[in-house]
């Protein structure tokens, strides 16, 4: 994987974070929202940092492996 490609996962990955960390405390501040709603959000944030977190681990896997050329 370039360094490029890696970069561009990594951001992404930031990124994910980033809105639904904020997203989080903004539904968790939202006192007209119901418990369901709620609980669902907060699962769908858990699944989607997972997720990030899971592509900054390949993207750093990768950067370290040394590429193998093809014939």
């Amino acid at each position: 994987m370039s360094l490029r490609d890696a970069t561009l996962l990594r951001a992404a990955a930031l990124w994910t974070v980033f809105v639904w960390v904020t997203r989080i405390g903004n539904i968790l501040g939202d006192s007209d929202r119901s418990f369901g709603f709620k609980a669902v959000h907060v699962l769908l944030a858990i699944v989607s940092i997972l997720f990030a977190l899971a592509i900054w681990t390949v993207a750093s896997r990768n950067r370290k492996r040394p590429r193998v050329e093809e014939d």
